[in-house]
């Protein structure tokens, strides 16, 4: 952890008494958290503001990749994701209609102390990377509770409802919010005052409209369980079922229990009223295609009441390159993929750091010097792109094959797993792992598993049908790269 700047008694009275600082930050999720303090441990001044300080109860923002631990541990909050029953992810097992490959992360020479390892020699090798899942409404606390405890942070329990902008320029001076009287009852108006204003108030932002022209493409939502005692195949790694319509996923939050994620894509006939809702379709089609081992406690959780379980949209959101003076959105608010991956955590914890990093007060010592922020902003939207295009483009390619609808996407399906059961798996668990930042190494593997697709296509169909194999491995790589390019093309190129 780095040396902590300690702001002076008088900013700390100028933020508690006239809501004035150098930043205010709305939302205290994971990114607002995370950002509050790594700009308060470089000695800025921070007010952050959230709407409800209880502990949250949410499905996603368990999982947490390798590179998301890297990246909490830079921020000096690694102690985060510490007594909070928090589980090791050491990767990825994959099913294919009960065939399956276990998907290690791998070791990659120059992370986590791993420069001085020498690969050949065993007694070296520094241990593998490892993600976390851990009960998000945990994580979240112990964030909160850091900056609560963080001398150059104020924190305040308010619903922000707009910003305030200047009277002869566009630029925004800070929020406006409503706070709860504790003796009335009623909500108060107030005011809070920065030179720059962070939004991050996550995937149903209220700002988002009003600062960028994107809105979150939903193709599908996840339904959640929570088994107990449920035994996994493969302790210690996160799982991938691909055998009902749509992808599971499942993976441990704590000793006990265990995160299911079914999802179901909109309108999906197997999950109609005449077919029993979601929850037939759990029972129906999800639990038989889930491992022998999974499908007592899946049962058993889905039996505990007659409620259809708890949900949360899987939305796409590329990045936008904001101007605003005075204001950058940022988080789930600007930028999201499907969770598929657990990508969203080592997404925000990255950006977090690159901000950090180009906000320094060596760089920039007055953030209300606008025209520099705005320049640091620019960089910073094009300098994320190398680990988060991967991560997200990743994700949102894996559930098109993953949910394949249409016959070249299962053969596209049937090629991914083929690929990884051939023993290619370090890349894509290193890319999958926020590991590899580099988009050409997604591209090749991506159009690697198409040509296997199509090979395999060859063998099934008889190597003598000539013009049928050129037709199909036309369709397949056409479905390839509408899949893979425009989405590549979002993420990285605009």
């Amino acid at each position: 952890m780095s040396e902590t700047t300690v702001v002076v008694t008088p900013l700390v009275e100028q933020r508690d008494q006239y809501h004035e600082a150098d930043v205010v930050v709305v939302g205290a999720g994971v990114f607002g958290c995370a950002i509050a303090y790594a700009l308060a441990d470089q000695g800025r001044s921070v007010i952050l503001l959230e709407r409800w300080m209880k502990e949250p109860n949410r499905i996603v923002g368990e999982l947490m990749q390798p590179g998301g631990v890297n990246s909490l541990r830079k921020l000096g909050l690694g102690h985060c994701i510490d007594d909070i029953d928090a589980m090791p992810c050491n990767g990825f097992d994959v099913f294919f209609y009960g065939e399956d490959v276990c998907m290690p992360y791998p070791r990659i020479q120059g992370l986590l102390g791993m420069e001085d390892a020498k690969v050949n020699d065993k007694k070296s090798e520094a241990p593998r990377p490892q993600g976390r899942s851990f009960h998000h409404g945990r994580f979240i606390t112990k964030l909160r509770q850091a900056c609560l405890k963080h001398p150059n942070i104020s924190v305040f329990e308010t619903e922000v409802v707009s910003t305030v902008k200047g009277d002869h320029n566009p630029e925004i001076l800070g929020v406006e919010t409503r706070t709860t009287n504790p003796t009335t009852g009623e909500k108060d108006p107030d005011c809070f005052f920065g030179k720059l204003t962070v939004v991050a108030d996550g995937y149903a932002s209220r700002f988002r409209k009003q600062f960028i022209d994107q809105a979150p493409v939903v193709r599908s939502k996840f339904y959640a369980l929570e088994l107990i005692d449920c035994q996994l195949p493969s302790p210690g790694f996160g799982h991938v079922i691909i055998g009902a319509s749509s992808p599971v996923l499942l993976y441990q939050i704590g000793t006990r229990e265990t995160r299911v994620l079914v999802d179901v894509p909109e309108k999906m006939p197997e999950a109609s009223v005449a077919n029993g809702g979601v929850r037939g379709y759990m029972k129906n089609v999800v639990l038989p295609a889930l491992p022998p081992c999974v499908q007592p406690s899946f049962l058993a959780a889905l039996e505990k009441d007659s409620k259809i379980p708890q949900s949360m949209p899987n939305s796409w959101l590329p990045p936008t390159k904001q101007a605003v003076p005075g204001l950058v959105i940022l988080g789930d608010a600007m930028n999201m993929r499907h969770p598929l991956t657990g990508g969203g955590m080592t997404v925000a914890l990255n950006d977090v750091v690159l901000v950090r990093d180009l906000l320094a007060p060596e760089l920039i010592p007055d953030l209300a010097d606008t025209p520099k922020v705005l320049r640091a902003m620019s960089t910073f939207h094009w300098q994320r792109k190398r680990l988060t295009a991967i991560i997200n483009v990743l994700a949102m390619a894996l559930y098109s094959l993953f949910s394949a609808r249409n016959a070249e996407l299962a053969k596209l399906q049937r090629g991914c797993f083929a690929y990884f059961k051939n023993g290619v798996t370090r890349d894509p668990m290193g890319m999958l792992g926020g590991l590899i930042p580099d988009p050409l190494v997604l591209a090749y593997h991506f159009f690697s598993v198409a040509f296997l697709a199509i090979w395999l296509d060859w063998r099934s169909v008889g190597l003598w049908k000539v013009p049928l194999l050129f037709w199909n491995a036309f369709w397949i790589l056409w479905t390839a790269s509408v899949v893979f390019l425009p989405v590549m093309y979002r993420e990285l190129l605009v």
